[in-house]
């Protein structure tokens, strides 16, 4: 049996499709620059102003993930509410959410949380520390890393 040879000459749509990504990609970079500028103004990504939210010594941070809460729930509302589409007409559906419930729910958060007051930043602000050049981030982003791939590995044998 002989193999099949495509051809790799791109027709016209392959070529939309990869105009398409090289533009998306360029999107996508700006939106991430300007998150990075944004959390770095506000302070977001200060180790000063985390240490403080989780001794309850300042308002800040709840000020902001409050706004990020009601930001989103406000924008998941109009988006249902409209019936909004996307850029290429597809209407945007979001599927009720199953809350998770009990113990496992509870260790993740508290996973999360202590690996949040340990290195004083969320997953988020990581890439826009580096950038401010806290190059000890770089152990941090390492380290979710692995443990996103370990989660990956052993997510067959978790309870979901």
């Amino acid at each position: 049996m002989a193999p099949t040879v495509t051809d790799p000459t791109p027709t016209p749509a392959r070529q939309e499709d990869q105009a398409e990504n090289g533009a998306s990609w360029l999107v996508h970079l700006l939106v991430g620059i300007l998150f990075g500028v944004i959390v770095t103004k506000t302070e977001v990504i200060s180790w000063f102003r985390i240490q403080e939210m989780f001794r309850f010594q300042s308002f800040h941070m709840y000020g902001v993930i409050g706004s990020a809460v009601a930001v989103g729930a406000v924008s998941l509302l109009l988006i249902r509410w409209s019936q909004a589409r996307t850029f290429r007409g597809t209407q945007i559906s979001i599927p009720p959410k199953d809350m998770g419930r009990g113990f496992r729910v509870a260790i993740g958060g508290t996973l999360f949380g202590l690996g949040w007051g340990m290195t004083g930043a969320c997953p988020g602000p990581i890439y826009a520390l580096i950038g401010n050049g806290v190059t000890v981030m770089i152990v941090v982003l390492l380290s979710a890393l692995a443990g996103t791939w370990v989660y990956g590995h052993l997510r067959d044998r978790l309870p979901h």
